[in-house]
């Protein structure tokens, strides 16, 4: 279950890169190398590469996983009711922010884009540091390069050692397939791309907090039949 969690989120994080590189000035709100790669050349003198908003979304990024790493700190099973808080926290940053865009226009005016990306950035903080208690091998829910590596590396044509490809191919296709629908969905309004976002982000936290209830109840359940 909590697999096919990730990968759902893996799946919103394509449409909120999509949202922020495309609609929002070059910005990404989940993948940080691609920050650091803009800002770069932005500094270098790369012409009509944007500085501020790259830099607030690695401020903002990183405060947000701060904020998962300090939650989660003495958080014990792999999914927890706080897990549950912090992806529940980034469905509702995201559903407010495509608020905020469908209430701006078709044409964000520059303050609110920064805004809007320095905020999805730092949902996509928490949700990679709540991924990373989870812990899923080569699901980070925000990256593909590792699951990339690993997807070649384990390859007939690499080691050969073979094992998790399913899982890598999936993550790989999900965010690819995510930044498709971000790019479909923007041309009717960025709004509606951050909205499914957060429709999603929501439905696979509820999901993942219903099967956490489950697990721990039928834990208990036998628990309690053993001590009889």
């Amino acid at each position: 279950m909590h697999l096919w969690l990730m990968l759902v989120l893996t799946f919103t994080t394509g449409i909120n890169d999509a949202v922020g590189y495309l609609g929002l000035d070059k910005v990404f709100t989940g993948n940080m190398t691609g920050n650091v790669v803009v800002l770069g050349m932005a500094l270098a003198g790369g012409s009509g590469l944007p500085v501020l908003g790259p830099a607030l979304a690695l401020v903002g990024f990183m405060a947000g996983a701060a904020v998962g790493g300090r939650t989660l700190r003495y958080a014990g099973p792999a999914w927890s009711p706080r897990t549950t808080a912090l992806f529940a926290s980034v469905a509702v940053v995201m559903l407010a922010l495509a608020a905020v865009l469908f209430a701006a226009g078709d044409e964000p005016a520059r303050p609110v884009q920064v805004t809007v990306t320095t905020l999805a950035a730092l949902a996509m903080g928490v949700q990679a540091a709540a991924a990373r208690h989870v812990a899923v091998k080569d699901v980070t829910t925000v990256v593909v390069t590792s699951t990339i590596t690993g997807l070649a590396a384990d390859s007939p044509f690499g080691s050969g050692k073979g094992g998790g490809t399913i899982r890598r191919f999936a993550a790989v296709a999900l965010i690819l397939v995510g930044a498709g629908i971000g790019v479909l969905l923007l041309k009717v309004h960025l709004g509606w791309a951050l909205l499914l976002a957060g429709v999603v982000i929501a439905a696979a936290t509820a999901l993942g907090a219903w099967h956490e209830r489950a697990h721990r109840g039928g834990a208990e359940a036998r628990a309690g039949g053993r001590a009889v």
